[in-house]
């Protein structure tokens, strides 16, 4: 056995300058970008059971309930991509829903130690730090020499006004480390003699992409199809695509073989399976992207607080672009930078970028152009494109998310082409640090607003509705479960994650057919219970009562079941304030008068009327 080399030989030689210095950077990058992650989030941090996000509690709740669902769908060995248990009788198909099936299964544990809200908190900052350190690790250990400028690139990338904008409550969009998974891996098939394995390596992150981010994964397959193809055919570069060409299509071959096999089930319930619909529940008209955006400072932002943030996107979840002018100046002049001391091998590279950037940013404009928030009569490439299957279910605004990683690109390369070859004038030196100071600061993220919400009722954590329920019965809290009313898919998750039982609800927050020309909707088609209750909470005014209005209440009871009507006396309204004591009244008069149950008002359904 050798002596220690402290023993034998004395004190262990340092280590190289590099590598010391390569370390620290690392550890750098990494608690800088766990520092932003944490303080995107510390609103929730607070208290995660009892704080939401202010402008999307409804997408935070649909989450919470995904993570419950998911667990308890697995641990019981029921289908975690269609339930029963919302929107009675017809049911919810998930595989065309958001249903982050990976995350669901692999954070159950968790879910059932600490509750959803928790979990959903855990995954949100995971996502943002591991979108940072994912980019950090593809750019200094394959595209830059500088760790300074992967990191400059990659933390840019994660918490770009895009990525911050869907921290409000998108696990989907936020899991941005698969991008650069994908890239990496896609571009491993071109080596020779590894196809099978790096096809099955690809096919199998593919099958997780699909499950955490169909809409992101399909983007992403776009914007490297296209930067492919443009890289290939530039005349650099079409030797070496041609002599590569073989073994990345042998490995594309075996991705699609490897990812076919593992998402068969899910893509048929997607394109064949019951409840499936066609396009999407949002106007792509009103989800695309304003060109003024692009100049524009989002709102979760420095520049946002000190007032210069505006209301350009349809909602604050979508701030997809929103880059600022000083930013936009500065890609240019990195871009211009780059491509004068470019060799013809990086030119094809960046010629690749802008062209990507530029068709992306074109397609996110939507059907009609937009400017400063008014329509313009001009008609824009997605008007074709958005009427084929698959991009018709797209939101063309999200299509400008691509654009935020070919700008950390060109940052990332920018930085490290100034480390390898600095300025000669110390002028020039500080010309580019007060360009990229002016162009970044201002987009440095402030946290994601929170607020404290309605606490679940005893009713429910004491696990007293079992004895209102039968086995496998229906529960309805009013207003009935939507997007702006998300109690009872929170009460919900709140049952499976803690074992009580299941018990299923009329409505709930999803995407499910029902909308104009057969096309996707919000929620389920409303019945006359779902709007009066709907417009006595909203409104506060008790809607007129006749024997034909209880007539049709008492239809719908029938055709949703329902054994349990419960009144919390704090409803989450998820755009506005509640009035409860207008639902109590309108409730009194549809059903009589309620009984009083730990703290909710109850009123239970005889079997005639169901």
């Amino acid at each position: 056995m050798p002596s220690s080399p402290s023993l034998a030989t004395g004190p262990a030689p340092a280590s190289p300058p590099r590598v010391v210095r390569d370390r620290r950077a690392d550890l750098i990058v990494v608690l800088v970008a766990l520092a932003l992650a944490v303080w995107v989030t510390s609103g929730l941090w607070r208290d995660p059971n009892t704080r939401t996000i202010t402008v999307n509690s409804s997408d935070q709740a649909l989450f919470e309930w995904l993570l419950a669902f998911g667990g308890h769908a697995v641990t019981h060995g029921d289908n975690p991509l269609f339930t029963y248990l919302i929107n009675v009788p017809d049911g919810v198909n998930l595989a065309v829903n958001t249903s982050i099936t990976v995350y669901a299964v692999v954070f159950a544990p968790l879910t059932y130690l600490i509750g959803p809200p928790a979990t959903f908190l855990v995954i949100l900052t995971l996502n943002l730090l591991a979108t940072a350190l994912v980019w950090y690790w593809l750019l200094s250990r394959h595209l830059v020499r500088s760790r300074l400028a992967a990191g400059v690139g990659a933390l840019f990338i994660a918490y770009s006004p895009g990525m911050v904008s869907h921290a409000n409550a998108h696990l989907n969009w936020t899991a941005g480390w698969l991008v650069p998974l994908l890239i990496w891996r896609l571009f491993a098939l071109r080596r020779a003699g590894h196809w099978l394995r790096d096809g099955v390596i690809l096919g199998v992150l593919v099958a997780v992409a699909f499950s955490i981010a169909a809409e992101g994964l399909f983007f992403t397959a776009l914007a490297l199809g296209v930067f492919v193809a443009v890289w290939a055919l530039h005349p650099a570069n079409r030797a070496e695509a041609r002599a590569a060409l073989p073994n990345f299509l042998r490995g594309l071959g075996v991705t699609a073989v490897v990812a076919g096999v593992l998402l068969s089930y899910p893509l048929w319930l997607h394109f064949a399976g019951p409840q499936r619909f066609h396009g999407t529940g949002f106007d792509p008209v009103i989800h695309s992207e304003d060109i003024a955006a692009f100049a524009a400072f989002p709102r979760r932002s420095l520049a946002g607080e000190a007032g210069l943030g505006t209301s350009l996107a349809p909602n604050p979840t979508e701030e997809n672009s929103f880059f600022g002018i000083p930013l936009l100046v500065l890609t240019v002049v990195c871009f211009v930078a780059l491509w004068r001391r470019a060799d013809p091998g990086r030119r094809a590279t960046l010629w690749a970028l802008g062209v990507l950037a530029l068709i992306f940013s074109v397609l996110s404009f939507g059907p009609i152009a937009k400017v400063d928030g008014r329509r313009t009569d001009l008609p824009m490439p997605f008007d074709l494109l958005g009427q084929l299957p698959v991009v018709n279910a797209a939101l063309p605004a999200r299509l400008a998310l691509v654009v935020a990683p070919v700008i950390g690109l060109l940052l990332a390369y920018t930085v490290d082409q100034l480390r390898a070859a600095p300025p000669r004038h110390r002028s020039t030196e500080l010309a580019w640090l007060v360009g990229f100071a002016v162009a970044l600061v201002p987009l440095l993220p402030t946290p994601l607003l929170t607020d404290e919400r309605e606490p679940i009722p005893r009713f429910i954590t004491s696990g007293t509705w079992r004895h209102y329920v039968s086995p496998d019965g229906v529960l309805t809290p009013v207003p009935l479960t939507v997007d702006i009313y998300p109690d009872g898919q929170r009460w919900q998750a709140y049952a499976l994650s803690h074992r009580q039982g299941e018990f299923e609800i009329p409505g709930g927050f999803f995407l499910g057919p029902g909308g104009p020309d057969g096309r996707g909707r919000i929620g389920p088609v409303p019945r006359t219970l779902s709007a009066l209750m709907d417009q006595a909470g909203r409104t506060g005014l008790v809607p007129i009562v006749t024997d034909g209005t209880i007539r049709e209440v008492q239809s719908d009871l029938r055709h949703w079941r329902i054994e349990t009507v419960v009144l919390a006396d704090q409803v989450h309204g998820a755009k506005f304030e509640v009035d409860e004591e207008a639902l109590l009244r309108t409730g009194t008069a549809l059903f009589g008068e309620p009984q009083r149950v730990d703290d909710v008002w109850l009123w239970r359904i005889p079997p005639a009327d169901r």
